[in-house]
C-alpha cells in the first residue's frame, strides 16, 4: 500500500481499471471453462447456459465489490473533503484539512490542506483588525449604555413594521415585566395592540412626536410613552420610568441590530436564511420516553440576523410532578430539590412559547424535544405550529449521511467548544447548538440552499436518520 501511494493518481486510476478489465476477463474465462466442463457430461446448451448465468453473477459481484471500494476510497473522501473545505470557507472553522480524509486521492488532500491553512492565516489577519475595531466599538457602546442608564427613560427603536430594533437596559426591564425581551419581536407583544396601533398611526399621520399612555399587554400596568418618527422610517419609543419600581435584575447591555430596519418582507419560507429569527432550544428530562417521561429543564437562546443575541435566553427548571430517577440526575445534574419550587410544564411551556413566537425553532434531534411539548400543548393552551429545523438533518445535508451526527461530533467538526460543566445542561447544549447553527447557515447558502423552503425540502431526504436515532 505504501508503494502504491507513491504512484500518481492518474496511474493508480489506470491500474484500477486494468484490474477491473482483467477481473472481468478472468470471470468470463472461468465461467466458460466451467460451462465447457459441464457440457462434457450433459448437452452443450445446458453447459453454456450455466456458463452465462455464472458469468453474470460473477460480473455483478465484481461490480458490487468495485462500487464498495470506489465508495469507500473515492466518493466518501471527496464528500468529506468538500464538507471540510466548505466549513473552513464559510463556517469560520480554522486550521488545515485532515490529510487522511482523502489519502487515496493523490495530492488532492495536501493541496486542500495548504489552501485552507492559507485561508486561515488570511482570516486571522482580518480577525485581528476586526477585533481592534470591535473593542473600540464595545467601549463606546459601554459608555452609551452607562449614559442612558442614568436617564429615567427607557429607549426603544422600532422598524417601520413595528418590530424592536434596539432596546436599552431600562427598556429591557420594562419589556421583561410583560415577557422575555426579544429583538425583532413586535412591540405589540408587550403593549396592547389597539392603543399602540392608534399611537403609531398618529405619529405616521402627523410626522411629529406623540405622547400617549399605553397599557401593557397584561393590562395591569400603564406606561407614559412618547413616540418620535425617525428619518427614513421607523419610530423611537421613549418610556418614562421615573415612577416605576426599580427591578432587582442585573442591568442588561444595549441590544440592537440596525440591519433590522431594512429587513426583507415576504413569506417566511421564501425569505433568505440569515434574515430569519431562530429560537434554539434543548430540554433535560426524567428519561428517554416522550410519551411518559417529563421535562425538568428548558434552555433556549435566540439568533437574529445570523448572530446570537446576548442576554436573550431561557434557563428554566421545570417541576415534573414526579421524582427524577437517579440515573437521569447523574446525566443532567438536576435534582428533586432543585425543581421543588419551580413552575410545572404548563407554565414553563407557555413562557417558552412566548419566547419562540414568530421564529423558526431549532434543536438537535428536534422530534424528541418537540414530542414533550406537543404532548402537553393542551395544558399550555398553545399550538406548536412553528417551522422546525433539526441540526442532525442539517449535518447530514452538509457532511453526508454516512458521517456521525451527534452534537459532540458536530461541534468537533465545526470547531465549537462545549465547556464540560455545561454539557448535558439544557442551556449549555442549546448554546452549543446555536453556535453550530451560526456556522451552518453560510455553509447552507454556499450549497445553494438559500431559503427555509429549500432547506426543509433537502432535509426531508434524510428523515430516516431521525427515525433510526429515536
Amino acid at each position: 500500500m505504501a508503494r502504491l501511494s507513491r504512484l500518481s493518481l492518474r496511474l493508480r486510476v489506470f491500474l484500477f481499471f486494468c484490474l477491473l478489465a482483467l477481473g472481468g476477463v478472468a470471470l468470463m474465462l472461468g465461467a466458460l471453462y466451467v460451462g465447457w466442463q459441464r457440457a462434457q457430461v450433459s448437452d452443450a446448451t445446458n453447459g453454456f447456459t450455466f456458463a452465462a448465468i455464472l458469468a453474470s453473477f460473477g460480473l455483478v459481484a465484481l461490480c458490487a465489490g468495485v462500487w464498495l471500494l470506489f465508495d469507500e476510497n473515492v466518493a466518501k473522501p471527496i464528500e468529506s473533503l468538500s464538507a471540510a473545505l466548505r466549513a473552513r470557507a464559510h463556517g469560520g472553522v480554522a486550521g488545515g484539512v485532515d490529510k487522511d480524509l482523502a489519502r487515496h486521492l493523490g495530492d488532492l488532500a495536501p493541496a486542500a490542506s495548504a489552501l485552507s491553512l492559507q485561508l486561515s492565516q488570511s482570516t486571522l489577519v482580518s480577525a485581528d483588525r476586526v477585533a481592534v475595531e470591535t473593542a473600540r466599538l464595545a467601549t463606546e457602546k459601554d459608555r452609551l449604555t452607562a449614559l442612558l442608564s442614568e436617564i429615567p427613560v427607557a429607549t426603544l427603536l422600532l422598524s417601520s413594521e413595528g418590530r424592536i430594533v434596539l432596546y436599552d437596559a431600562q427598556a429591557a426591564e420594562v419589556l421583561a415585566s410583560q415577557g422575555q425581551p426579544r429583538l425583532n419581536a413586535p412591540l405589540s407583544d408587550y403593549l396592547q395592540p389597539g392603543p399602540l396601533r392608534t399611537a403609531l398611526h398618529r405619529v405616521a399621520k402627523s410626522g411629529r412626536e406623540v405622547a400617549a399612555p399605553l397599557p401593557g399587554a397584561d393590562g395591569r400596568q400603564s406606561y407614559d410613552v412618547r413616540l418620535r418618527p425617525m428619518p427614513g422610517g421607523g419610530c423611537m419609543v421613549l418610556v418614562d420610568t421615573a415612577h416605576l419600581e426599580e427591578s432587582p435584575t442585573a442591568a442588561r447591555p444595549l441590544t440592537y441590530d440596525f440591519a433590522l430596519l431594512d429587513q426583507p418582507e415576504g413569506a417566511l419560507h421564501e425569505l433568505p436564511l440569515p434574515s430569519l429569527t431562530y429560537t434554539i432550544f434543548d430540554t433535560e428530562t426524567t428519561g428517554l420516553l416522550p410519551h411518559k417521561d417529563e421535562i425538568v429543564q428548558i434552555g433556549a437562546v435566540r439568533i437574529v440576523n445570523g448572530r446570537i443575541v446576548p442576554g436573550e435566553r431561557i434557563d428554566q427548571l421545570v417541576n415534573p410532578g414526579r421524582p427524577i430517577p437517579a440515573a437521569s440526575t447523574r446525566v443532567h445534574r438536576v435534582t428533586d430539590a432543585m425543581v421543588a419550587d419551580q413552575p410545572d410544564i404548563a407554565e414553563a411551556g407557555r413562557r417558552f412559547h412566548r419566547f419562540a413566537q414568530g421564529s423558526v425553532i431549532v434543536a438537535h434531534n428536534a422530534p424528541f424535544d418537540m414530542a414533550f411539548l406537543h404532548r402537553h400543548k393542551s395544558r399550555m393552551g398553545v399550538e406548536w405550529d412553528h417551522p422546525v429545523l433539526d441540526t442532525v438533518l442539517l449535518s447530514a445535508v452538509l457532511f453526508g449521511a454516512s458521517q456521525t451526527h451527534t452534537l459532540d461530533a458536530l461541534c468537533t467538526r465545526l470547531g465549537v467548544e462545549i465547556p464540560p460543566a455545561l454539557r448535558h445542561t439544557a442551556l449549555g447544549d442549546a448554546m452549543a447548538t446555536a453556535d453550530v447553527l451560526t456556522r451552518m447557515l453560510p455553509m447552507l447558502h454556499a450549497r445553494g440552499l438559500g431559503t427555509l423552503a429549500a432547506v426543509l425540502t433537502e432535509t426531508k431526504r434524510h428523515g430516516r436518520l431521525l427515525a433510526d436515532l429515536n
